[in-house]
């Protein structure tokens, strides 16, 4: 493993046309394997203006616990510089966001100092192309021995040929009732990009998303996710994963129906602190209010 210490994010505004640029460039883009790299960011402090800019945006409340979807924002710099290096073998434009699976074992707390690392691994086929994942997790600095406490692993597909069996057509289901219903305006996208420095183009403007073929602006994946988190504040565990798969993207503006059920725990499973038990969790999924076709399906399951 190539360990690349940094000491600060790096500048998404240098590395966006570096990946635009991505299919160009000599060497590499071509397929193959990953690179055998990690980045690494020690020393890192939350700013807390930036923190509640966040929380507003998705939803969260202020408070000195940082959500858990928080810390992938910070690593999102790192991921993109992994990802638009030479060696990396695929261009960034193109790629999909399938999944996401984050994993918390305690809460980070504002104010503590950690290490960020990011690496890739696992390239696999998919029906339509290759996925791999993007691994990232923070290391407290006054615990380093005791490994991470949060860790996000983000999937993607490079479509193309897939080399996967096809699965058969998928029925389609009627929406389950729902538990809320939401509006989103049409500028969340350009507000989530404000905080989180995901200025992909298809979600700030319907010209531009136009131009990789949406017939409007899409909300952010990882805000769909982070608002949803936000749904189940207060009932939530210390440790626990929450684990989505993001289907279709949700055209902005949009009205969107929120449907939540529990998970039953493992019979014989300790009780955790706040009456949660070991696998104990919800299930939930994110939905077009108006049609039945899904945004995003996940669960949150306690350690």
């Amino acid at each position: 493993m190539v360990v690349k210490e940094i000491h600060s994010a790096p500048s998404l505004s240098t590395l966006y046309p570096k990946a635009a640029l991505g299919g160009l460039l000599p060497g590499g883009k071509g397929g193959g394997s990953l690179p055998d790299t990690e980045y690494v960011r020690p020393d890192v402090v939350v700013d807390p203006a930036h923190l509640a800019a966040y929380n507003e945006v998705c939803g969260f409340r202020l408070s000195d616990d940082l959500p858990a979807t928080y810390p992938h924002i910070l690593a999102f710099p790192l991921q993109i510089a992994l990802m638009t290096e030479q060696a990396f073998p695929f261009p960034l434009l193109g790629m999909v966001h399938v999944a996401n699976r984050i994993t918390q074992r305690r809460p980070v707390r504002l104010g503590e100092s950690f290490t960020l690392r990011v690496r890739v691994e696992n390239l696999r086929p998919h029906e339509k192309g290759q996925q791999f994942d993007v691994i990232s997790e923070v290391i407290p600095s006054q615990t380093p021995d005791d490994g991470p406490v949060w860790t996000d692993v983000s999937t993607y597909l490079r479509r193309g040929d897939g080399s996967a069996e096809r699965g058969g057509k998928r029925e389609q289901l009627a929406p389950p009732s729902p538990t809320a219903i939401w509006r989103v305006p049409g500028d969340i996208g350009r507000s989530y990009a404000e905080v989180s420095g995901d200025r992909n183009p298809i979600h700030l403007h319907p010209l531009t998303a136009r131009m990789f073929g949406f017939p409007s602006a899409i909300a952010h994946g990882m805000w769909t996710k982070a608002h949803s988190l936000a749904a189940f504040e207060g009932r939530l565990p210390d440790a626990y994963t929450v684990d989505v798969r993001f289907k279709l993207p949700v055209l902005l503006p949009a009205k969107v129906a929120f449907t939540t059920w529990r998970l039953e725990p493992d019979s014989g499973a300790e009780r955790l602190r706040g009456g949660w038990r070991t696998g104990d969790g919800w299930a939930f999924e994110l939905w077009n209010a108006r049609k039945p076709k899904p945004h995003l399906e996940g669960t949150i399951t306690a350690l």
